[in-house]
């Protein structure tokens, strides 16, 4: 029997929280950061993990691949790593006496792109079909990647040493860029006291089937997004490219992938109904990787959050 569409969105809602309290059970004190997170994942949208080493960045990753049945794979990004070793490649078979192609591990359900800048931009250019298209084209043949696809990559900030910035058309990919940050006092020994005896992630298991989260990404498409609120993200949108300190705003996939976030949050909430603040909540995560500062402004110690946090205060919120 159908359930009701109410009854259908709080059976999901009650499914994505196990899945944010299992991965809580390993990242202490960032509620908002694991949230998002999972807003991703129903969302088909990629994640990017933005921090300084040690601050839990691969533990959220990989602790958001454990709390789902799916298949999970890690690339470690290098200085030396090519792009057949993210893709694969064709080898030739003595037994058969021809050529076999073997797949890399791009091909899972989630993939851990690890210190994603540490690699040079054309290996990271192995990423761009995989992420827009979610197929492989390889030695004249498209290959598709099994679904749900989520790419969750990780990167420490340009400064460091060894790191080659993403494109902008990489960026683009990526749904949402989320910093954790240091935590606070009390969270850093919840850390301290839960890896006494061994690590925690060692022992979470699934809490979601991968049926499961393919019945739940195709409920974020039936969530209803007023008139209002669709003006609102149009007009957020439409500041970035006003902006006078703004080289570049943001594009019409960003504004695609604001609206899907947007429907996706909701269900995380319980709602079938996007409100204003749904878009408000997610316009930064969403937006500040896709524009480009002004020279000005990146000289001047701007960021692109600073910027849009001002330009998005002019637009007023519907009711």
């Amino acid at each position: 029997m159908t359930l009701p569409a109410q009854a259908g969105t709080l059976e999901v809602s009650r499914r994505l929280g196990r899945v944010i309290e299992n991965v809580e059970r390993v990242i202490f004190g960032k509620s908002e950061t694991v949230t998002l997170a999972v807003v991703g994942l129903l969302a088909e949208g990629h994640v990017l993990l933005e921090d300084v080493p040690g601050t839990g960045k691969t533990t959220l990753a990989r602790a958001l691949a454990r709390s789902i049945d799916v298949s999970f794979k890690r690339i470690q990004f290098t200085s030396d790593l090519l792009p057949a070793d993210v893709i694969g490649l064709s080898v030739y078979d003595q037994r058969s006496s021809r050529f076999e192609f073997r797949q890399g591990p791009i091909f899972a359900q989630i993939v851990l792109a690890d210190e994603l800048n540490r690699t040079p931009p054309r290996t990271q250019s192995a990423l761009l079909e995989c992420m827009n298209e979610r197929r492989v084209s390889t030695e004249g043949k498209t290959r598709e990647l099994p679904r749900p696809f989520l790419v969750i990559a990780t990167q420490n900030p340009l400064d460091f040493e060894g790191t080659y910035p993403l494109p902008e058309s990489q960026l683009d990919r990526f749904l949402l860029r989320l910093r954790l940050g240091y935590p606070d006092r009390a969270a850093e020994r919840r850390v301290l006291l839960s890896q006494v005896d061994g690590h925690p992630l060692d022992a979470l298991e699934p809490v979601c089937s991968a049926d499961e989260l393919a019945e739940c990404i195709a409920e974020v498409r039936l969530v209803r997004v007023a008139d209002s609120i669709l003006e609102y993200l149009l007009e957020l949108l439409d500041a970035t490219r006003r902006a006078e300190e703004l080289l570049i705003g943001t594009s019409p996939r960003a504004g695609a992938g604001l609206f899907r976030a947007a429907q996706a949050l909701a269900l995380v909430e319980g709602r079938d109904f996007c409100v204003p603040d749904d878009v408000k909540r997610l316009a930064i995560p969403v937006l500040a990787h896709r524009v480009v500062p002004q020279p000005w402004n990146e000289s001047g110690g701007r960021s692109s959050e600073d910027i849009l946090q001002d330009v998005f205060a002019d637009v007023p919120v519907p009711e």
